[in-house]
């Protein structure tokens, strides 16, 4: 059962991606979408890329940190703003705040990816250690809110993130109308959401696929059976490690996503090395994840327009030393 918390503000629009665009695009140029004719042969579809590895801080979640910090009131903007982070919404809210001048404190897991944590610390962000996972980092920032007056974000539950996250696939959808699938990374559920916000907005026929690591399925489990359920997190792939589901993103899930896909690390392990030899990119675990799936859905792909969206390339020099070691 899930346990008592405020109530979810309003899930974000489609007017509210629109809106998020005219925002987000006096401060970031849109992303490439690129064919790549080997991943086309692989898997025997037409294949479209949305490169969201060459954001600024090297995946799709600056998206929704602008637009959120765009939009906080100026008491917010004083006291500062406090989140839990596996990595990349971290680098995000780091990002963004530095960008608005707006005091950040990220509180990550203990072995959170160096990379990541660097990133953070370099755009101006206080990185705070807590925890074996992000719900343990996630709930010390509770303690942190109370004690020095920060406000609080949500990885998940914030509609101004959604909508912010969601200008991806409306981007994807303007250089290439006619796609007939778009496979979108599950963590949280932001960046899922508010591409299958856009698509069904767009065209109803277009098939939304989520994909998550069979290593922490909360967000699959949630989405299947309609309710709230945790899973534990057992998979090296950051992005995808959450343990318990969002809510305000399932419930845009539910109205919205057509399939929603498991795959194993070692499925992660394969599509990283693919990208990085058919597209010369680097993908992170979680940016992996859609072309880990759609190999698992070669024969249902077959001859469709697919759109993967690569939500982000920072991998560790450890993650990628192991995808290189399968090869």
């Amino acid at each position: 059962m899930q346990p008592s918390s405020p109530p979810l503000p309003s899930p974000p629009t489609f007017q509210d991606i629109l809106r998020a665009r005219q925002v987000i695009r006096r401060y970031l140029p849109p992303t490439p979408l690129h064919r790549y004719p080997s991943l086309d042969r692989l898997l025997g579809a037409s294949v479209y890329v949305k490169h969201e590895n060459y954001q600024p801080i090297g995946a799709f979640k600056i998206r929704g940190g602008i637009n959120f910090m765009a939009h906080l009131d100026e008491a917010s903007r004083q006291r500062g703003v406090v989140t839990a982070s596996t990595g990349n919404h971290g680098q995000s809210i780091a990002y963004a705040a530095q960008l608005f001048g707006i005091r950040a404190v990220i509180v990550v897991p203990e072995g959170a990816n160096p990379v990541k944590v660097e990133a953070m610390r370099s755009y101006g962000a206080e990185v705070v250690f807590h925890g074996a996972d992000f719900e343990a980092s996630k709930r010390h920032c509770a303690t942190l809110e109370a004690e020095e007056g920060l406000r609080f974000i949500s990885s998940g539950d914030e509609p101004l993130l959604i909508a912010g996250v969601g200008t991806h696939a409306l981007e994807m959808l303007e250089a290439q109308p006619d796609l007939e699938v778009i496979l979108v990374p599950v963590g949280g559920g932001s960046g899922a959401a508010g591409a299958a916000l856009v698509a069904k907005a767009v065209d109803p026929n277009i098939r939304v696929i989520g994909v998550q690591a069979r290593g922490a399925p909360a967000a699959y489990l949630t989405w299947k059976e309609r309710t709230w359920r945790t899973a534990p997190i057992e998979t090296f792939a950051g992005g995808l490690a959450t343990g318990e589901p969002f809510m305000l993103p399932q419930q845009i899930l539910w109205q919205h996503l057509d399939d929603f896909v498991l795959v194993d690390d070692q499925e992660l392990l394969v599509a990283i090395r693919l990208y990085l030899e058919k597209a010369k990119t680097l993908a992170e675990p979680a940016g992996a994840a859609p072309l880990a799936a759609a190999l698992r859905l070669r024969e249902q792909l077959q001859g469709r327009r697919v759109g993967l969206i690569l939500s982000g390339g920072n991998i560790s020099p450890d993650e990628l030393r192991q995808a290189l070691d399968g090869s």
